[in-house]
């Protein structure tokens, strides 16, 4: 119990709210701070990254620290028609995902969980408008039995009718209540906002929709869109890199296609520009959503962009949330980050507030903007958010899952693992300099656009004459 908690509840009450820094200091001065240890990135890792006769990408990376080997298989997954408007290809694809691994022509639901179970294995599938993606792990003996699932499901996944009607039911159910979800409702007010009817805007497909796919639907998807070429399996865990090849290579070599998995067409650019207000009558609370382009990670500049978004709102001591969190209380929660998209990236920043201080909290987050170009990071800053970019990428790919799920998403963008042994280098190296300059390219107020959710009767006046705000 913390000396606050003691008190009466009237006490407590009239507590004084205490910054951020205030905390941090004594009646002898600021508290000192621990050296951070020295952050070491990865040890040489044996690895291998090769392409199979089928057009399959295999990358594996030994890493023996438990007799574990995580799994991850990334299928490009766009509309094969290439359709925007009235396309059912997200409905189709989210049965699909719901259901491939329910039965195949040797093996059903319960022969496949009992197989995956008796080696200690898991394998899941999920779908998004970018991708089809496996993911699953093993005991390091049970690779084998894990690999022939996954070639079973890829090449021969029957889709039993009965499971396909079920999981349909299912996804109807779990559509329409993930709608009344204020993030939700946020998250695909902006998707359409600065995407328009581009698939990559429609994250989750309509109710009616799913209700609607067949059987005969995701057979014939699955035969279009289930493709080798193109597509990516990482491995990682305790095992020879070299063997590890060979084994998936014949394991998966009935996965065969000479046409080529589909990949997303570029995105619309995102442009600078008025927020959209999105009404939700009733609501107590309203979501804050801006969008700013941004660059990929190859991009020289992208570290000092990487900093530059810390230093902002991309980790609890910055900027943002001292000012909206620490010290004024606007929000519990406001962070920024980048968002990769497909052969581009955004800048985002979420923020959600109590509706009546939504346009304050509005005007602060974006002072914030301008004052980290105007008034640039010091070298304090950038020292502190450095070593927090480091040790939490390293930390994030410490384990055997982490670092399978990062190295699948660099291989989507089109990077290997050396860009990753190399990134914490980049990130020690960047300059005060580059950071005070890719914060006032990047995070300029006027380079965002984006959508505030809430209840428009109680928000208008003041976003009114705040400026900036499209009003219903």
């Amino acid at each position: 119990m913390t000396a606050v908690d003691s008190l009466d509840p009237a006490s407590r009450s009239s507590a004084k709210h205490r910054s951020a820094e205030e905390i941090g200091r004594t009646e002898q001065g600021p508290r000192p701070l621990p050296d951070l240890g020295e952050q070491r990135p990865p040890a040489d890792m044996s690895t291998v990254d090769t392409v199979l006769a089928n057009g399959l990408r295999v990358i594996v990376v030994r890493r023996d620290s438990v007799p574990l080997v995580e799994l991850r298989l990334r299928v490009p997954f766009a509309d094969p028609q290439d359709s925007s408007v009235g396309s059912q290809h997200s409905a189709q694809a989210e049965v699909l995902a719901n259901t491939i691994m329910t039965g195949t022509a040797g093996r059903g639901r319960i022969e496949i969980d009992t197989e995956l179970a008796l080696v200690g294995a898991e394998l899941d599938a999920v779908v998004d408008p970018e991708r089809l993606s496996f993911s699953g792990n093993s005991l390091v003996n049970g690779l084998d039995t894990v690999l022939d699932v996954l070639r079973d499901v890829l090449t021969g996944a029957t889709y039993p009718a009965d499971e396909v009607e079920r999981e349909r039911d299912r996804l109807v159910e779990r559509i329409a209540l993930a709608r009344s979800q204020p993030n939700v409702i946020a998250r695909e007010a902006l998707q359409r906002h600065l995407y328009g009817d581009h698939p990559f805007a429609k994250e989750m497909p309509e109710a009616e929709e799913v209700a609607g796919v067949s059987r005969e639907d995701v057979v014939a998807l699955h035969a279009k869109a289930v493709l080798p070429r193109g597509s990516v399996l990482v491995l990682v865990g305790d095992v020879d890199p070299d063997a590890a090849v060979r084994t998936v290579e014949t394991a998966l070599a009935d996965w065969q296609s000479a046409d080529h998995a589909v990949a997303l067409r570029p995105l619309p650019a995102v442009v600078g520009g008025d927020l959209l207000l999105v009404h939700r009558p009733g609501a107590v609370q309203s979501q804050i959503r801006l969008a700013a382009p941004s660059i990929v990670r190859t991009d020289p500049r992208y570290p000092a962009l990487q900093i530059a978004n810390l230093v902002y709102g991309g980790f609890f001591s910055s900027r943002l949330v001292e000012n909206i969190r620490e010290d004024k209380g606007y929000t519990y929660s406001a962070r920024s980050h980048p968002e990769f998209t497909p052969e581009g990236a955004v800048i985002l920043v979420d923020a959600d507030t109590a509706s009546d201080v939504t346009a304050a909290a509005l005007l602060e987050t974006r002072y914030e903007l301008g004052r980290l170009g105007l008034v640039p990071p010091t070298e304090s800053e950038v020292r502190t958010a450095s070593q927090y970019a480091v040790g939490s990428l390293l930390t994030a790919t410490s384990s055997q899952s982490g670092l399978a799920s990062f190295l699948v998403n660099l291989a989507g963008l089109g990077l290997d693992i050396d860009w990753f042994v190399a990134h914490p280098d980049r990130l020690k190296n960047v300059t005060v300099d580059e950071v005070a300059a890719a914060a006032l390219e990047f995070f300029a107020p006027s380079a965002f656009t984006g959508v505030l959710v809430g209840d428009a009767d109680k928000l208008a006046p003041q976003l009114k004459a705040l400026g900036g705000v499209i009003l219903p």
